[in-house]
């Protein structure tokens, strides 16, 4: 099995190499302004919570991130103008306490939190704000690229020097209140703005660490000091070291705005094997871990382990590159989506309660189209589009299959396997594929910094609930992903990211779903279930289904 050595390279660090028994998810504390007195909260328990990480994070600094584990982290240390109604996919107020837009829908005043300060001690007020907006907006060179800046690129469309940017300004009206200002409608500003991408970092820190000092290229970046080992925010838990291949650790922050909780230290354990984790568990050695493997959920259920699983808000796709020439023609795509037996899929690697997909959203999110086209499994129709596109037994079809390997995701817990059973699948029909894999970080550098690919595999899951966070994100602009240039669908997605009722959206978004069915851009899969194991003392979870998951919010027994 080939395996490409591009990598992610770390400034100043060493880069190295349903159950009976749900957890209700507690309300978060972050709402609390009496700070609490975290020493009394955490005194009748052990108050190191250790959780099994899949992979080591991307970034520390999350304007330079957009995978789960990078993220993870953010959630711990960073927090945003706006947040997450806890158990939902909904915004809510977090360091902004509320907001107002104006007529026109290009502007929002945000009015902020008080007496907050960011862990270094530097004061969260209007003009930090505008410091980070203007900062992710006047990014340059190599940090402008997917792998890196991806979410402001994606949900912004651009940045200054581009002239494609929807972010015209930012301006303080006094240390409380703020007012941003869009040059173009954008329907999901709010809600997008509880990413972590979006996170408020300190603007000393910032400059301090050289955040923005980031070299190498969008396939192979080299981030910057501060990202590697100074991030700086006003969350709950601050930095204190990582051991890239090891472990995140994290303390409480004593003076934190809202109230602490029990949780004193966290460690996120990198044990990137599922069954590694499974074991680690049970031994005693982590308190819980996120992505259990749909083979162990029966064991560690009989065996009284605490399982919870997220509403489901994710979606497994098979991509297709089309900088590929193969990848061009459309019979050649509605080929291979014939070939694919999703329910065989599922029934063989994927955990109980997954669902088939037929769109690139699940069924809960504004503009999912009951009656948008499919393509069935049909070996015989694929191997009859097959040559009518010119292939044959003696000029069989070749493509590249990449795929992740050592990493678990939410809608991902098992690529290996799935990589296998797919591949399968496509060979019956008479497709030769070279089979490249990577590690993760290395994985989503190639996918998302270049055109060095194939099919793949990759998915997502939903940061909020809005179908510009799915559809929008994948299809909004041409990417390195996917390779595709489609006007039309490009001006479909960005007329419909300035709708304002829900109606509208509901029926743009299904029209929006069967132009892309149409375009087989690739295969929406499946929409998995992810499950979490915790020890016994583990009480209480704030679970959620965008994994808006901090842990001053975890309740632990003695």
């Amino acid at each position: 099995m080939l395996s490409r050595t591009h990598k992610r390279v770390m400034s100043g660090v060493a880069a190295i190499a349903i159950g009976a028994l749900a957890l209700t998810a507690c309300a978060s504390q972050r709402d609390d302004d009496g700070g609490g007195d975290a020493t009394d909260a955490a005194s009748d328990v052990d108050s190191t919570f250790v959780f099994a990480a899949s992979s080591d994070p991307s970034s520390l600094d999350p304007t330079f991130a957009s995978d789960g584990e990078s993220f993870r982290v953010s959630r711990q240390i960073f927090e945003g103008l706006v947040g997450v109604e806890p158990g939902t996919a909904d915004p809510a107020p977090l360091l902004a306490e509320s907001w107002e837009q104006s007529e026109d829908g290009l502007s929002y005043t945000f009015q902020l939190k008080e007496g907050v300060t960011f862990h270094d001690g530097t004061d969260f007020n209007a003009e930090a704000v505008c410091f980070n907006f203007d900062r992710m907006n006047n990014l340059t060179g190599v940090a402008q690229s997917d792998s890196l800046a991806y979410y402001w690129g994606k949900l912004m469309r651009g940045f200054a020097d581009t002239g494609t940017s929807i972010y015209e300004s930012c301006e303080p009206a006094s240390d409380t209140e703020v007012t941003i200002t869009l040059t173009a409608p954008y329907a999901g500003f709010i809600p997008a703005l509880s990413l972590p991408a979006f996170a408020m970092q300190s603007p000393t820190a910032l400059e301090e660490y050289n955040a923005d000092d980031i070299t190498g290229t969008s396939e192979a970046p080299t981030l910057s000091e501060y990202a590697t080992g100074h991030p700086t925010g006003t969350g709950p838990f601050t930095f204190t070291s990582w051991e890239p291949g090891a472990q995140v650790t994290l303390d409480a922050n004593a003076d934190y705005w809202g109230e602490q909780g029990q949780v004193q230290e966290i460690i996120f354990r990198v044990i990137d094997d599922p069954t590694a984790r499974r074991q680690a568990l049970e031994s005693g050695a982590i308190d819980g871990y996120d992505l259990v493997a749909p083979a162990d959920l029966g064991a560690l259920e009989e065996a009284g382990y605490n399982l919870v699983n997220r509403e489901p808000f994710t979606i497994l796709y098979l991509a297709f590159n089309q900088a590929v020439e193969e990848l061009q023609d459309p019979l050649v795509r509605q080929a291979i989506a014939h070939a694919i037996d999703k329910e065989q899929l599922i029934t063989q690697v994927l955990p109980d309660g997954t669902v088939a997909a037929e769109q690139f959203m699940p069924d809960s999110v504004i503009g999912f189209n009951p009656d948008v086209t499919t393509y069935d499994y049909d070996q015989d129709e694929a191997r009859a589009l097959l040559e009518e596109a010119g292939f044959t037994e003696s000029n069989p079809l070749e493509l590249t299959f990449n795929y992740p390997v050592n990493v678990s995701r939410p809608y991902m817990p098992n690529p290996e396997q799935i990589y296998t059973n797919l591949a399968s699948q496509l060979e019956a029909v008479g497709i030769t594929l070279n089979a490249v894999s990577n590690e993760w970080g290395e994985y989503l550098d190639l996918m998302q910094g270049g055109s060095d690919h194939g099919i793949h595999l990759l998915g997502w899951t939903g940061d909020y609930n809005d179908p510009d966070n799915f559809v929008g994100t994948f299809f909004g602009t041409k990417s390195n992903e996917w390779g595709f240039e489609n006007q039309e669908l490009f001006d479909a997605l960005t007329d419909a990211r300035g709708l304002a009722t829900e109606e509208e959206q509901a029926t743009v978004y299904s029209e929006i779903n069967e132009q892309i069915a149409e375009f087989v851009p690739g295969i929406p899969l499946a929409n998995p279930v992810p499950t979490l194991a915790f020890s016994e003392r583990v009480v209480s979870y704030p679970a959620s289904p965008v994994n808006d998951e901090v842990f001053n919010a975890i309740e632990l027994s003695e």
